[in-house]
């Protein structure tokens, strides 16, 4: 839509910008057409950059934002270095380590959650001036990809243990040269600004380097060791796992009881335990009873025989940990296959015996269930039991299934021959660094979770037994028993040389074929990307120590507090200053999200749904370390907050000068509002948007600067929408269609400017692409919004102003409320007598215009008096505020004699309906029969039919007054 005449605006072309405000009825408020320069709409106009690099689309070509524009929104970003740190303005860096998500990965919510409050951090310090750094990255997720692999292996035919070593850990990169990079694109598909020129991998070649020189440094100081624990056992994966990697699920399942007899005893001297895995019963080493257990005081001191075991005897104690309320109240003990038998075994000295090999079959101590899988076995133990009337019962039981997060299988306690991490001494020192506040935990209420944590801390299994990953740093010499004569070097040829010169020339050697744990290379992730174990190293004297590690709260244990530790154990300081916490993405239910439940949704499908922006802003609208529920009610929500943006965007750029107009646009760039001198001459509703936009901005910068999010993010949508565009928009219509002023559209245009600019900025961390798309339409921009500066915040803000403004609201509120009353057609004008004191009427009846476009007001017929007019009696009384006052004559909007016989008739029907009500309530036997719901629901019918009824008799009464009054 163009204009015929450079400096002609017809009511014609304004209708078609805004049908509303120049009806015909709405031309009502006369005037001929005006002549501007400063306000007409260029309708080509797109910014110098938008045009020069053609990224960019303005609102005034594109109807609504274009979602398919994103990716080359982030591309051209990622062109211009936008997202390497720059020093330009020398601030603090502030530096955020991107928790590595696996290179087996792809995009879910709960990834979309992290980059989405990482990248608000980034974005927000790098336009306040901070050298910003994101360093991305992946991890090589051991178990996970090789898992991957090997599936892949076996639709070839292939299975793991036909190939070497190298072999395997061959096809493994290239399925990782060919795959890996799935996860990171779709991170940038949500607009996350990292450094991807310092993008990381675990098993990098820096990083591998910095993974053995952490353990060799934690092995001289004698914080790693080999020995024989309790682990988390995978059968099918055959490695132990962490305690991360174990899931527990509770599943049906039964508990048996069995009869141990006491050795020496009658038949009749017995103790019945309650198990529910009768397998391990050939590793019992004691029974066990509660001290105080008088049942069964009798029996402690002597033996008791393991059923099918030919005659075991075992000894018979007591412990306080047993539960005398649990099954029977007596406990076997089979320390090799339980974490709690296991920690009462070696609090005991007693031995620990293991009947499970590694692949889940029992070994030659199960004597002749020897072979048999731990589940087939369980069946033929207790058919066997029931054989030889030492089976008592079976039942139903609910059983904690620990299984692995990774294959699914039950996971087997079993010890087993590891390497581990000693960890309390680097506790401590992770226990002290929120002691002394070098370290602070956001939401405070998780640093009790972090302090329980690391003050019953355990020792920590490293060791893996799989192919992919980094392999242990420990040599063994042919020969020499490996728990003793083993060499800890940082290669190959330095454990040659040190083998050579203890054991001479002739000695042979061979690496530990086991790998380390994949959280051991992330517990040195902030570090290690930045060049760690070179101190000197530029990235990390620039940018260690970090400044936030963000993640979720469900692993502030397995990943957070072991960065702690390895930081200060190898840097001497703590990683990070601050670690911020998010909860979990749920479904609108609070159901969790899975596959099982049909409820995940998708990122990128969302995406390409409701855009980027919206998803990003709807995730970052819920409370720290809270889980948040997703809905698509929520997303439709923020898609339409993002098309608001862009038709405000298309409104303004409608209304500012011709950008070839140097000298209007140098007028409007020439304006300041910055000062208290400069506010205070600005007509009402511009000081009172630009107040309120000075207020916003302290409060948004206060709200990002506590890492209150989800604040900020509501407190912008609620001045866009509630007070620039429901309010100012509207108000300064007034200035560009029945303005007689060029300098007052002139002023209008520089606020809507001014505040516009900086909403985009203020919003511009939640939603990146729409607002870059906005900043970059408006004329005369020097730079990218993402790399603009910070509004200035401590701005003037004229409280006079914003109350008296307020006062203009309530008014148009009340009428617009009365309007709605009476059912007065929108289009319709309407008269009205304002009443209030001579000041109050001096800044209401300047702006009159706003008054009656924005209260659908037939501006000819607005009276300002300060008492009631004559016509009081026949006009609906309104009371805006103290001292600000509306008469409206009832006959502008209702045709008085027609009402009240619509109103007669309404009136009987509902006192019939009332009758009726009241008659069955009024009938002895509804109110004995029916149901209470049924009797209150009745109640409720009536009562708000009697208020109704009220209500229609006092706007009756109220008619019939006023055709008397005119009689």
């Amino acid at each position: 839509m163009a204009f015929s005449s450079p400096s002609l605006l017809s009511s014609r072309s304004i209708y078609l910008i805004n049908p509303v405000l120049l009806s015909p009825s709405a031309r009502r408020f006369g005037g001929r057409p005006r002549r501007w320069n400063l306000c007409r709409p260029n309708r080509k106009f797109l910014s110098v950059m938008a045009t020069e690099n053609e990224v960019f689309t303005s609102p005034e070509v594109a109807k609504s934002f274009d979602f398919a524009s994103e990716e080359r929104i982030y591309s051209w970003w990622e062109a211009q270095g936008f997202f390497k740190p720059s020093f330009d303005r020398r601030g603090d860096p502030f530096v955020i380590p991107m928790p590595p998500p696996n290179v087996t990965g792809s995009l879910h919510m709960g990834h979309a959650m992290f980059v989405t409050l990482e990248d608000i951090m980034v974005r927000y310090n790098r336009m306040k001036g901070r050298p910003t750094l994101w360093i991305p990255g992946t991890d090589h997720a051991g178990i996970a990809t090789q898992l991957v692999v090997e599936k892949l292996l076996a639709s070839e035919g292939i299975k793991r243990s036909e190939l070497s070593r190298e072999e395997f850990t061959k096809r493994v990169w290239e399925w990782k040269e060919k795959y890996g990079g799935t996860i990171t694109s779709q991170i940038r598909r949500l607009g996350a600004s990292c450094d991807w020129t310092r993008e990381h991998f675990t098993l990098d070649e820096q990083l591998s380097r910095a993974v053995v020189e952490a353990f060799v440094k934690l092995h001289e100081k004698e914080l790693i060791y080999q020995g024989s624990y309790m682990v988390n056992w995978s059968p099918n994966l055959q490695t132990a796992v962490s305690d991360l990697e174990v899931e527990y699920s509770e599943e049906p399942g039964s508990l048996f009881y069995i009869k141990y007899r006491v050795a020496g005893g009658s038949r009749n001297d017995f103790l019945t335990i309650a198990t529910t895995r009768p397998e391990t019963l050939f590793g019992d080493v004691a029974i066990a009873v509660h001290p105080t257990d008088e049942r069964y005081a009798k029996y402690i001191g002597r033996l008791a025989i393991v059923p099918l075991t030919f005659g075991r005897h075992v000894p018979i104690i007591a412990d306080k940990y047993v539960d005398k309320e649990f099954g029977t109240g007596v406990l076997k003990i089979s320390p090799g296959h339980d974490h709690n038998d296991y920690h009462i075994a070696r609090k005991l000295g007693l031995p620990i015996l293991n009947v499970m090999n590694k692949d889940g079959t029992l070994n030659e101590v199960a004597g002749i269930y020897c072979g048999l899988d731990r589940f087939e076995a369980r069946k033929k133990v207790w058919s066997d039991l029931e054989e030889t009337d030492l089976a008592v019962k079976k039942e139903p039981h609910v059983l904690r299934v620990p299984r692995s997060q990774r294959g699914g299988e039950v996971i087997e306690p079993l010890v087993s021959k590891q390497w581990f991490v000693t960890m309390e001494p680097l506790a401590e020192k992770a226990l002290h660094a929120v002691d002394n506040g070098e370290l602070t935990i956001l939401p405070e209420r998780f640093e009790k979770t972090y302090k329980h944590w690391l003050t019953n801390i355990k020792d920590w299994c490293i060791s893996r037994q799989l192919w992919w990953g980094h392999r242990i740093p420990v040599w063994y010499v042919v020969g020499k028993d490996n728990e003793e004569d083993y060499i800890v070097a940082r290669n190959a040829e330095e454990a040659l040389v040190k083998a050579h010169a203890k054991y001479g020339k002739s000695v042979e050697i061979y690496q530990d074929p086991d790998v380390l744990d994949t959280w051991f290379s992330s517990g040195l992730w902030p570090f290690s990307t930045l060049g760690w174990p070179d101190k000197n190293a530029e990235d990390f004297k620039q940018f260690y120590p970090t400044t936030v590690l963000e993640t979720g709260h469900d692993i502030l244990f397995f990943w957070v507090a072991r960065m702690v530790m390895m930081g200060i154990e190898f840097t001497g300081s703590s990683p990070f200053s601050y670690v911020y916490l998010h909860g979990l993405i749920r479904d609108s239910q609070g159901r969790k999200m899975s596959k099982t439940l049909g409820n995940v949704i998708d990122p990128i499908d969302t995406i390409k749904e409701y855009g980027t922006d919206a998803l990003r802003f709807t995730l970052s609208l819920g409370t720290a370390g809270q889980d948040l529920n997703l809905s698509t009610e929520r997303l439709t929500s923020n898609k339409a907050f993002t098309n608001k943006l862009w038709n405000a965007g298309k409104f303004i750029l409608q209304n500012l000068p011709n950008k070839s107009d140097a000298s209007a646009w140098q007028h409007i760039l020439a304006y300041k509002f910055d000062t208290e001198t400069a506010l205070l001459q600005l007509p009402l509703p511009e000081c009172w948007v630009v107040s309120e936009l000075h207020e916003l901005i302290d409060v948004v910068t206060t709200s990002y600067d506590k890492f209150f999010f989800g604040d900020a993010g509501r407190e912008i949508y609620d001045f866009f929408w509630g007070d620039f565009a429901d309010w100012y928009i509207e108000a300064c219509k007034t200035r560009f269609y029945h303005s007689w002023s060029n300098s007052v559209a002139s002023v209008a245009q520089g606020v809507l400017l001014y505040v516009f600019e900086n909403i985009l900025k203020l919003l511009h961390p939640f939603m990146p692409f729409v607002t870059e798309e906005l900043w970059q339409a408006l004329p005369y921009r020097r730079q990218a919004l993402m790399v603009s500066h910070w509004p200035q915040t401590a701005l003037p803000r004229d409280v006079v102003s914003v109350k008296r403004f307020e006062n203009l609201q309530s008014l148009i509120r009340a009428i617009r409320n009365v309007r709605a009353e009476y059912s007065v057609e929108p289009a319709k004008r309407i008269s009205a007598s304002i009443v209030a004191s001579s000041d109050v009427l001096d800044y209401i009846s300047c702006e009159k215009e706003v008054l009656a476009l924005l209260s659908k007001l037939d501006l000819q017929h607005v009276n300002f008096v300060q008492s009631p007019p004559d016509t009081a009696k026949q006009s609906v009384h309104l009371v805006a505020s103290d001292g600000l006052e509306a008469y409206i004559p009832l006959a502008d909007m209702v045709d008085i004699s027609a009402e009240l016989q619509r109103l007669s008739k309404r009136l009987s029907k509902m006192q019939a309906e009332y009758d009726a009500l009241v008659a069955r309530l009024n009938s002895p036997s509804f109110i004995e029969k029916a149901p209470e719901e049924i009797v209150r629901g009745v109640r409720e019918k009536a009562s708000d039919a009697e208020e109704k009824i009220t209500l229609t008799k006092n706007r009756l009464d109220f008619l019939q007054a006023t055709v008397l009054s005119t009689d």
